[in-house]
């Protein structure tokens, strides 16, 4: 069976996903993009972009498994958009025309919509579905390949108390929030279902590893 992997999760010292106060022009809130600043300098953002340089080392190497071996990808509202999108008709996310998905992604909402197909092989499904009924639609639209579990902290929350992570990178960067929405609420004992790793990077961001036992 296909593997449930979350890759290249940001959160900061204390745990929080997100900041406070998401908007439009703000998909991270009051974090800006200080969660995301070791991710965007590597070399496979940076040649995703079409740009050349970037970083190599460990977090390239953490970056880099992002994309292969993947089929599909689950993403929570919050993730798709800012409040309020779904009074939106014309909201796509925030990607543009050929969002950097590639596969169907299942974007988890009270409100459903029909889907969306955008440039690049992304077609955006809407359900309303508990974490195991849609991994069993995205896992049938990923055939024999992997589902990423791409967020936000509430969606990869729920699919851990559930059980149905397999393979979770958390990168944790030298930042304090202070507020937003945690990654580790609720998640008592954790480490129990796990066997966790971590790896120091010179940026200053740590790497944890989660592989389910």
């Amino acid at each position: 069976m296909s593997q449930v992997r979350v890759h290249n999760f940001a959160v900061s010292l204390d745990g929080f996903g997100t900041g406070e106060g998401q908007s439009r022009e703000t998909p991270f809130g009051h974090a800006g993009e200080r969660l995301h600043e070791w991710f965007v300098g590597t070399q496979f953002f940076q040649s995703g972009d079409g740009l050349p340089g970037g970083t190599q080392g460990v977090d390239n190497a953490f970056a880099a498994q992002h994309e292969p071996g993947i089929g599909a990808e689950i993403m929570g509202a919050n993730k798709f958009g800012p409040p309020g999108w779904q009074d939106d008709a014309d909201w796509t996310g925030w990607w543009g025309p050929n969002p950097p998905f590639h596969t169907p992604v299942f974007v988890l909402t009270h409100r459903p919509r029909p889907s969306v197909e955008m440039e690049g092989g992304t077609t955006f499904h809407f359900v309303d579905a508990t974490p195991a009924d849609v991994l069993a639609q995205a896992r049938a639209a990923a055939g024999d390949a992997d589902v990423r579990l791409g967020g936000g902290a509430t969606v990869i929350r729920e699919f851990l108390k559930a059980g149905l992570v397999d393979y979770m990178h958390v990168a944790v960067v030298p930042i304090v929030l202070g507020r937003g929405v945690r990654l580790w609420d609720e998640q008592e004992s954790l480490e129990q279902n796990f066997d966790i790793q971590s790896v120091s990077s010179p940026s200053g961001v740590t790497h944890l590893s989660f592989v389910r036992r």
